[in-house]
């Protein structure tokens, strides 16, 4: 995966991920912004709606340690077209469980959904990441950029749509035929890929990958990170609607300031890295984040609560990015050490959705909140684990 390319061609792929990247964003945050509709068209409570994510979440973690090998067998692109399938159909099954209120069709298209955007993440980190070596500049933030500006055009077509009345499911269903029309196109123009020969064994086996500590510590960053992105997006709109007691529009917009922040920041993040590196960069996220929860939990008002979405994103945004550079450092390990790294970070995304639901059912979803400042402390410890191996040895 290290041949040199013509620049027309390295274009193309750069290109090529970012639009994975977007589609990925896009898809998810196209039901997630519209999480009080689903909530309330399957008739749960909070407990209820978190136990509901879980299906996702607990399918994402346990698909995960399979797509660093699975990458490695059949390419980035290949691995991409194949989970953004899965979420395709997780999604229509998700509209089909909200139109007809049934509880165990949503599961089941979460659990399609969790699976797939599993393998469709670590895949297109290891493209992104090989793409990112090869221009020789830090570019894996805009690629997550790329992510965030798919879930802000996500959050905007949902708050419009949810303003006009269109139900929930139809726009499930219209996502994921969109989704599977650009991936079907977008994978074609990924960087080449070549299979290791026939009897050539691994540079790495996944149990190496676990023993090493810094890919462990990678991993915590990942979490802690990934603990803070994913209570915002499973929660901030449901916050903004019980807590706050403002409309499903607004939810929606809260969502949008949450998510716009984050683009903002890793359109730029590559310019702060380049500066002042990995570490200082990610230690800076923390003080924000932090000050975003702050504003968000204190219930002064919605236009406060705003301005702490955007606080919360910026802190949130580079830890995923960075981690992911740091966990592809070595081009030939990057797939397993990336689907290690993600196992564990992906771990946030089990215990986040259920945590905040079960502490919300009986202190409220501002209380439930506060967790995340546990998660940034994480983040903060491992911070050091993010240091480029080239600088470490």
């Amino acid at each position: 995966m290290t041949a040199t390319l013509e620049p027309v061609r390295l274009n193309a792929a750069k290109i090529a991920v970012g639009v994975t990247f977007a589609v990925n964003g896009l898809a998810y945050a196209g039901w997630l912004a519209r999480a009080p509709a689903v909530r309330d068209d399957l008739g749960l409570t909070a407990a209820g709606f978190g136990l509901l994510l879980l299906c996702m979440s607990g399918a994402a973690i346990a698909a995960i340690p399979l797509a660093g090998p699975l990458v490695q067998r059949l390419g980035p692109a290949r691995a991409v077209l194949l989970g953004s399938m899965s979420v395709v159909l997780g999604l229509i099954a998700l509209a089909a469980g909200t139109a007809t209120g049934t509880i165990w069709l949503a599961g089941l298209g979460l659990v399609l959904a969790g699976m797939g955007n599993s393998t469709w993440d670590v895949s297109m980190n290891v493209e992104g990441a090989d793409v990112e070596r090869r221009l020789g500049r830090t570019i894996l933030p805009r690629f997550h950029a790329g992510f965030s500006l798919g879930t802000v055009l996500g959050a905007g077509v949902s708050a419009l749509l949810a303003a006009v009345g269109v139900p929930v499911s139809v726009q499930l269903t219209l996502t994921a035929v969109l989704a599977a029309a650009v991936m079907a196109l977008a994978v074609r123009r990924f960087t080449p890929w070549s299979p290791l020969p026939a009897g050539e064994k691994p540079a790495m086996s996944v149990r190496e990958a676990w023993r090493e500590p810094r890919t462990i510590m990678i991993g915590l960053i990942l979490l802690g990170f990934g603990f803070t992105e994913g209570v915002a997006n499973d929660w901030l709109a449901i916050a903004l609607v019980d807590a706050y007691h403002a409309s499903e529009t607004i939810g929606a917009v809260g969502f949008g300031a949450f998510v716009t922040a984050m683009t903002v920041s890793r359109l730029f993040g590559g310019v702060a890295i380049e500066r002042w590196g990995r570490v200082r960069t990610l230690r800076g996220t923390v003080v924000l984040g932090v000050a975003g929860v702050l504003l968000v939990v204190t219930n002064i008002g919605v236009p406060v609560a705003l301005v702490g979405a955007l606080l919360w994103g910026a802190g949130a945004s580079l830890g995923f990015p960075v981690g992911m550079s740091a966990a592809a450092d070595d081009p030939v390990r990057a797939a397993l050490r990336l689907s290690v790294a993600g196992s564990i970070g992906y771990g946030a995304f089990l215990a986040g959705p259920p945590l905040i639901g079960l502490v919300a059912e009986d202190l409220g979803v501002l209380q439930a909140i506060l967790c995340v400042f546990v998660a940034l402390g994480i983040g903060l410890f491992a911070s050091r684990a993010a240091k480029p191996l080239a600088e470490i040895r």
